[in-house]
């Protein structure tokens, strides 16, 4: 089952969050096998973190709240909270495969938050500049919440068009990185 996992910084926790940089990534060598995508995501500034993306094929719900919060920024309290959704791998391939590389554009975060009759389950025409799309589910995968997508895109409007704009209540847009250690 994949799972989508997007914990948010609470305000002032950058020094924190840099204080327990070696903790977090320990941890997540621990998932390493199960990750198809991760990074932070970034202010205007495009080097300030403001939350951290992972999207991971685990057994189950229990194993996803297990994840998200035994991990040590969570614990710690650098992050404000936390949206944690089943979620389905539409493009069948992790971050480390796309196309476009680790670097070069800008990448963006978009969450569309949803209710209802389902919509964007169709992967967008232009999957390579895709790194990784999929819908939000419920813990059973039965309910459509909405989609979650990581995009190469020229500027944030033009993430936030890959998603129809009058099916969501809400369509958020962060510039993300990827993410794990540095080489």
């Amino acid at each position: 089952m994949e799972f989508f996992c997007y914990h948010r910084d609470r305000p002032a926790s950058l020094p924190l969050r840099y204080e327990l940089r070696e903790e977090h990534w320990s941890y997540m060598d621990q998932y390493a096998k199960e990750m198809i995508a991760r990074g932070p995501t970034l202010a205007d500034d495009g080097d300030t973190p403001t939350g951290s993306v992972h999207i991971l094929d685990l057994s189950g719900p229990v194993a996803a709240r297990t994840f998200a919060f035994d991990e040590p920024n969570y614990q710690a309290g650098v992050y404000r909270d936390v949206l944690l959704r089943r979620w389905s791998n539409m493009l069948g391939r992790t971050m480390w495969d796309f196309p476009g590389g680790r670097t070069g554009g800008n990448r963006y975060l978009v969450i569309g938050l949803g209710t209802g009759q389902a919509a964007d389950l169709e992967v967008p025409p232009d999957r390579n500049e895709l790194i990784a799309y999929g819908p939000l589910l419920s813990d059973n995968g039965a309910t459509w919440l909405g989609t979650a997508a990581v995009v190469r895109a020229p500027d944030p409007d033009t993430a936030r068009a890959i998603l129809t704009p009058d099916r969501y209540a809400d369509i958020e847009v962060h510039n993300w990185q990827f993410g794990g250690r540095p080489s």
